[in-house]
């Protein structure tokens, strides 16, 4: 799929048959939001998924439906192109979040492209995504997303080794995992330093 040639989707196709799917920017943030949401189990964001894209015109087959809405998410990209390898688990470290960044990202919009994402009605996911991976380096969001992706190498100075991980303090996300996961990831990084 090349969003420069290729008109972008409005449907899918599941089972030969054609299903309008829900295409507008939030319902992919809201999409993306379920799954920083703790609690939910895997049943709940499956059903809230369709909800959110299909409304009340739902696939039967819902493991082609799911799998829809994962291309459709992912902008037409194959599961291996996506980020995290599309393993369910990704070594990525988060540097955004819609949740708690929503301010910078709405500022960066209207910054960048003139866009008030209050006042229109519709953006298609695509061409919000497209524009989200090209905001400018020096817009404020950006560059709290380089904080947080910055790695602390030996090879830095002491100030700057301060000031980045003052930067990565002052703007980190919250960390949502359970104890359980905190824990595993804990015991983890102790073995990789055995």
């Amino acid at each position: 799929m090349n969003i420069l040639i290729d008109l972008i989707p409005e449907e899918v196709e599941i089972n030969g048959q054609i299903y309008p799917i829900n295409t507008d920017f939030r319902t992919s943030i809201l999409f993306e939001l379920m799954f920083e949401e703790p609690g939910l189990s895997e049943e709940e964001i499956i059903y809230n998924s369709l909800d959110l894209f299909f409304g009340d015109n739902k696939p039967e087959d819902l493991d082609l439906a799911i799998e829809s809405i994962l291309w459709f998410y992912t902008c037409g990209r194959k599961e291996e192109e996506s980020e995290g390898g599309g393993d369910g688990k990704s070594d990525i470290k988060r540097i955004y979040s819609f949740e708690h960044d929503a301010e910078y990202i709405y500022s960066a919009f209207l910054t960048q492209y003139g866009i008030d994402l209050q006042d229109i009605d519709y953006l298609h996911w695509w061409k919000f995504r497209a524009m989200f991976n090209s905001l400018n380096d020096d817009l404020l969001f950006t560059k709290i997303m380089s904080f947080r992706a910055k790695e602390i190498t030996s090879d830095m100075s002491d100030s700057e080794k301060s000031y980045y991980r003052k930067m990565k303090r002052l703007y980190a996300l919250p960390d949502n995992r359970s104890p359980e996961e905190k824990e595993s990831d804990f015991h983890e990084a102790i073995a990789r330093l055995v």
